[in-house]
C-alpha cells in the first residue's frame, strides 16, 4: 500500500503534468520568416560592375520551406520569382550610377486565400501572383495562385556601382576603299559595347552616326546598322545629298520620326573625302570617331569623281598584255572625247564589290566590259540583270577561262549551257563575219587564246561566226532587248581592218542601244 507521503507527491506530479500540458497547447511557438542571402556570379567583384550582372540569391526558413522570392531594384516595385538568380541588364546614365538590390525570402506558410494585396513589414508588395486563366486582370475564383506566406521583415540588399563603358567601333575586314571613285561608296564597320550582347537579345547601342568631312553635320542611324552603301546622281547640285542604304539596298532607305527620307550632306565632287563612323550607346556615351583614312591599305580621303558621260569603260583587262589606251583611244574616235569615263575594276577594285559596282554602273546608260580570260564571272553574275532592269546597257568584249561551268555564265548571257566550242588559240588574219552583213567585218590583229563559241537560246540574234568553221558556233550574238552584246574576242586584237571596231561600237551604242552622247 501507498503511504500518505507518496500518493501526495504522485498527485502533485499529475497535476503538474496536466497544468504544463495545457500550457503548451494554449501557447503554441510562433511561425518564423525565413532569411535571405544575395550573391555576385563567383567571378565578379565589387567594384565597378558592368551594365549586364548575375546575380543569385538563397533563403533559409528555420521551419518550413521557402517557396519563393521577392526583388527590387527601388524598395518600392517587387517582383515575385521561384527562381534563385536572374541575369540583369541595368539602363544606366553616361555617368557612373549605384544601384541596390533587394531580395526578401517568401515561405510557404499561406493563409490558403487569395490575398489581393500583400502587406508586410510596412511593405506593399502587391496582390498574390496568379494565373489569369480567362484574361480579365483580375483573380477570380478557382484560377491557380501563388499562396504567400512569411516574407523576410529585412529583404536582403546589395550596393551595386556601375560603370558605363564607351562603345567601341572599328572598320570591319571588308571595309577599304580605293584612291578614286564616282558617286557610290560602302562602308561597313564592326560596332560592340561591353554593357550589352545582341547574342543575348541585349543591344545598348541606340545609333550609328555617319558623316562626311564634317563629323559636325552628322545623321543618326539605327544602332544594330553596320553597313550602308552612300549614293547620288543629283550632278546639278553642288552640294548634293546622298541617298543611304541600309545593307547596299536601294529599297530600304533610313527616315526619321516624320517620315522624311535621312540623307547625307556633305560631299565635295571632284576632290578627296573622308567618310566618320561613331557608334552611341542607350546612355548617350559615345565611341570614338573613326574615319576612312585608317581603312587597311587605303589613302587618305577617297577622289570622288562626278561622271562626265553617259557611257563608261569598265577595265577588267588583268592579263599582262594590257591593252594600254586603246580604249580611251577608240572613244575618243567616236567623238565621245571627254563624254565618258572609265570604271576601274583592276587597279580601283571597290569594297563589297557586288553592291558598290552595281550602283557605280546605274550612273550610267551603257558601258563598254572588256576582260581577258580571268574576267570577274562572279560580279557578272550577281549583277548584269540588275544592271539591265535598270535600263543600263552592256556590251561584253571577253574571253574565259579554259575550264568553266557554262551554266554560270548562263546566268548573265543567252546561251546554250549543255554546249559549246573552243580554240586553244586564234591566229592573226582570221575573220570573222556577221551572218546578217549588218555589222562589220572583223579582222584578228594578234593572236589570242581560249576562243570560244556558244549555241544561242531562241530569239538571240547571231552575228559572228568563223567562215571557215574552225570554231562552232557563234562567238558574237544580241539578246532580244538589245540590252546585252557580246564578243567572245578582245576588241584591241580584233582591229586588224582599220576603223572596223569603231564602226561596230557606233552600230551598237548609238544604233541597237540608243544611246545619245
Amino acid at each position: 500500500m501507498l503511504n500518505k507521503f507518496t500518493l501526495f507527491l504522485l498527485l502533485v506530479g499529475l497535476t503538474t503534468f496536466y497544468a504544463c500540458k495545457d500550457k503548451i497547447v494554449d501557447n503554441p511557438l510562433a511561425n518564423k520568416p525565413p532569411t535571405t542571402k544575395i550573391f555576385l556570379s563567383p567571378d565578379s567583384t565589387m567594384s565597378k560592375q558592368q551594365s549586364n550582372i548575375h546575380l543569385y540569391w538563397t533563403g533559409d526558413d528555420p521551419d518550413g520551406t521557402v517557396m519563393g522570392f521577392y526583388f527590387s531594384w527601388d524598395g518600392v516595385h517587387w517582383t515575385f520569382t521561384t527562381k534563385n538568380d536572374s541575369l540583369f541588364s541595368l539602363q544606366i546614365g553616361a555617368v557612373d550610377t549605384i544601384y541596390s538590390f533587394r531580395v526578401a525570402a517568401v515561405d510557404n506558410s499561406g493563409s490558403g486565400k487569395y490575398v489581393s494585396d500583400v502587406y508586410q513589414n510596412g511593405i506593399h508588395y502587391g496582390p498574390e501572383p496568379f494565373t489569369d486563366l480567362n484574361g480579365n486582370g483580375k483573380w477570380d475564383s478557382g484560377e491557380p495562385f501563388v499562396d504567400i506566406g512569411l516574407i523576410d521583415p529585412n529583404p536582403a540588399m546589395l550596393k551595386l556601382p556601375i560603370k558605363n563603358t564607351a562603345p567601341t567601333i572599328a572598320w570591319d575586314a571588308l571595309s577599304t576603299h580605293p584612291d578614286t571613285s564616282f558617286t557610290v561608296m560602302t562602308f561597313g564597320w564592326d560596332a560592340a559595347d561591353i554593357d550589352g550582347d545582341l547574342n543575348h537579345g541585349i543591344n545598348t547601342i541606340k545609333n550609328i552616326n555617319i558623316a562626311l568631312n564634317d563629323s559636325t553635320k552628322f545623321v543618326s542611324l539605327n544602332g544594330t546598322l553596320s553597313i550602308v552603301t552612300i549614293r547620288t546622281s543629283d550632278f546639278t547640285n553642288q552640294n548634293p545629298l546622298m541617298d543611304i542604304y541600309i545593307n547596299g539596298d536601294p529599297t530600304n532607305l533610313p527616315f526619321d520620326s516624320v517620315g522624311n527620307k535621312i540623307q547625307l550632306p556633305g560631299l565635295v565632287y571632284n576632290s578627296n573625302n573622308i567618310f566618320y563612323v561613331q557608334a552611341v550607346d542607350i546612355s548617350g556615351a559615345k565611341s570614338p570617331w573613326i574615319s576612312s583614312t585608317t581603312q587597311l591599305n587605303s589613302k587618305p580621303g577617297w577622289f570622288v569623281k562626278k561622271p562626265v558621260g553617259k557611257i563608261a569603260l569598265v577595265n577588267n583587262y588583268t592579263a599582262y598584255d594590257n591593252p594600254g589606251t586603246f580604249y580611251p583611244d577608240i572613244m575618243d574616235s567616236l567623238n565621245l572625247n571627254g563624254k565618258y569615263d572609265i570604271i576601274d575594276l583592276v587597279n580601283q577594285k571597290p569594297p563589297y564589290i557586288n553592291t558598290t559596282f552595281l550602283e557605280t554602273v546605274k550612273l550610267f546608260k551603257g558601258i563598254l566590259w572588256y576582260t581577258d580570260n580571268a574576267p570577274l564571272l562572279d560580279l557578272a553574275n550577281a549583277t548584269v540583270q540588275k544592271i539591265n532592269a535598270a535600263g543600263v546597257k552592256i556590251f561584253f568584249s571577253m574571253l574565259f577561262p579554259p575550264t568553266i561551268d557554262l551554266t554560270q555564265i548562263q546566268g548573265f548571257l543567252p546561251i546554250i549551257a549543255d554546249s559549246s566550242s573552243l580554240l586553244s588559240v586564234i591566229a592573226p588574219n582570221k575573220v570573222i563575219s556577221d551572218t546578217n552583213h549588218i555589222y562589220p567585218t572583223l579582222k584578228v590583229a594578234s593572236s589570242f587564246a581560249r576562243v570560244r563559241g556558244f549555241y544561242l537560246n531562241p530569239g538571240v540574234t547571231p552575228i559572228y561566226y568563223f567562215p571557215n568553221k574552225e570554231l562552232m558556233g557563234y562567238i558574237g550574238f544580241e539578246n532580244s532587248s538589245k540590252n546585252i552584246f557580246f564578243l567572245g574576242a578582245p576588241l584591241h586584237k580584233m582591229n586588224a581592218i582599220p576603223g572596223s571596231v569603231a564602226q561596230l561600237l557606233t552600230k551598237v551604242f548609238f544604233q541597237d542601244f540608243n544611246i545619245t552622247p
